[in-house]
């Protein structure tokens, strides 16, 4: 398995395409039940394959990721060869952002100089989309990317 199985509620939720994927293979239903019972290893294989399937797609179309830290927001823009990083750094240890208190104090102190910021940008692997759910397993959430167009803004107009 190259991902991560997908959980039972994620499982429920894409159901339909799991029936497509069986069928795919020329899985019936009676035959996907005697699997389950008599060959337990086998549906495993096929759980963990559906679920390698639809990471990929999801990996694939993934734009912006976010992660967030109580001193610390990582914004990450997914490119074809490469990724780009905006970090917003609160130097003020007591403020926590991963709270409605601390997010407020951020959206109205991100431009003073408790605020740091820092860019980069990082080449892809051979493996794409490995690096990109090597972010997801350490935290990272896949995003529409309002905040790293929002602070991509701010830092266009500073520098």
């Amino acid at each position: 398995m190259k991902y991560a199985r997908l959980t039972k509620e994620q499982f429920e939720e894409l159901h339909t395409e799991f029936i497509n994927f069986l069928a795919t293979q020329s899985i019936t239903g009676e035959e996907w039940a005697d699997i389950k019972t008599n060959k337990p290893e086998v549906a495993e294989q096929e759980l963990d394959v559906f679920s390698d399937l639809v990471w990929e797609g999801v990996l694939q179309k993934a734009e912006y990721l976010e992660n967030m830290a109580p001193q610390q927001l990582f914004l990450f823009k997914i490119k074809a060869e490469q990724m780009q990083l905006i970090s917003v750094k609160v130097m003020d240890k007591t403020k926590d952002i991963t709270t409605a208190d601390g997010y407020a104090w951020l959206q109205e102190n991100f431009m003073t100089d408790e605020v740091e910021f820092y860019t980069a940008n990082k080449q892809f692997s051979n493996d794409r989309s490995a690096d990109i759910f090597k972010l997801i397993k350490q935290g990272s959430i896949i995003t529409k990317g309002e905040l790293f167009r929002f602070f991509e803004d701010i830092l266009d107009k500073i520098s």
